[in-house]
């Protein structure tokens, strides 16, 4: 038996903050909006419930399904992009979310998987989501997002 070819992206950040407010920070449209630069998802993050990411104006970058839910500690969704065609083709990648309490803080990590050897998707996410969790630890600890803190920088 040959083990399949995978691709990851493993992202670990430690937020000050228990992991009740960082899951509703994940798992709310309008925290989301604030630290997602604009977009935000549209889901009830139960099991079996269908899950899209959603730009500003109603795109749909990426959708899927909640394959696990157990808050406030796990989502397992199924994640496909479809906005680059070259990337809607690799299929279905797993994006999972751990949250474990570490006394005074929230140990948040995140492991985007796909069953595919050099994946562009895995790529492209490894881009994403260091700016989308910086973003969100930012917010919950100072209550300013990236963005903001990026438009004073060049101001």
């Amino acid at each position: 038996m040959t083990a399949m070819a995978s691709s990851a992206f493993v992202y670990v950040t430690y937020i000050r903050s228990n992991p009740e407010t960082v899951w509703q920070a994940l798992t709310t449209p309008e925290f989301q909006r604030r630290y997602w630069f604009g977009m935000h998802q549209e889901c009830d993050f139960r099991k079996g419930s269908p899950w899209k990411l959603v730009f500003e104006d109603g795109r749909v970058a990426d959708d899927g399904e909640v394959l696990e839910s157990d808050p406030p500690k796990r989502l397992v969704l199924r994640w496909r992009n479809r906005m680059r065609p070259e990337l809607t083709d690799e299929g279905d990648a797993r994006c999972e979310m751990t949250l474990a309490d570490e006394g005074g803080a929230t140990k948040l990590t995140i492991t985007h998987s796909i069953a595919l050897e050099h994946s562009k998707l895995i790529e492209a996410v490894s881009g994403g989501w260091p700016k989308i969790l910086s973003s969100l630890k930012s917010l919950i600890e100072t209550g300013e997002p990236m963005d903001s803190i990026y438009s004073r920088a060049k101001a």
